[in-house]
């Protein structure tokens, strides 16, 4: 089964973005199904979003990322409220880690190991 985690990373501060609300989607169709949700520890990284029981498959999945309620948290005005990020598993034996790298009026994600 493939597994999925996510770190996002507070480029504005230098440091990791803790309790950020993650929420883990497969795309059925034309439909999204959710998946899990969590949020990210204090070190920005929630490590496993596939449930344990879940079957292995290819396909889409989509992250979404609940960054204007952390901005809000801190005090900071953001220009995103949500972030959503749209990848493709293809090998279900598989780890695909997708890093967010944000600051309030900007992002960048990459698929990291």
């Amino acid at each position: 089964m493939a597994t999925i985690s996510t770190h996002v990373l507070d480029v504005s501060l230098g440091r990791p973005a803790a309790s950020v609300g993650v929420r883990l989607q497969r795309r059925d169709g034309t439909a999204w199904t959710d998946v899990s949700r969590a949020a990210t520890n204090d070190d920005g990284r929630v490590a496993a979003l596939m449930p344990a029981d879940a079957p292995a498959a290819a396909g889409a999945f989509r992250l979404t990322f609940d960054v204007g309620a952390y901005f809000k948290t801190r005090g900071v005005e953001s220009f995103y409220d949500v972030i959503t990020i749209d990848f493709i598993v293809r090998d279900p034996a598989s780890h695909y880690h997708v890093p967010l790298l944000v600051s309030p009026f900007g992002y960048t994600t990459y698929r990291g190991s």
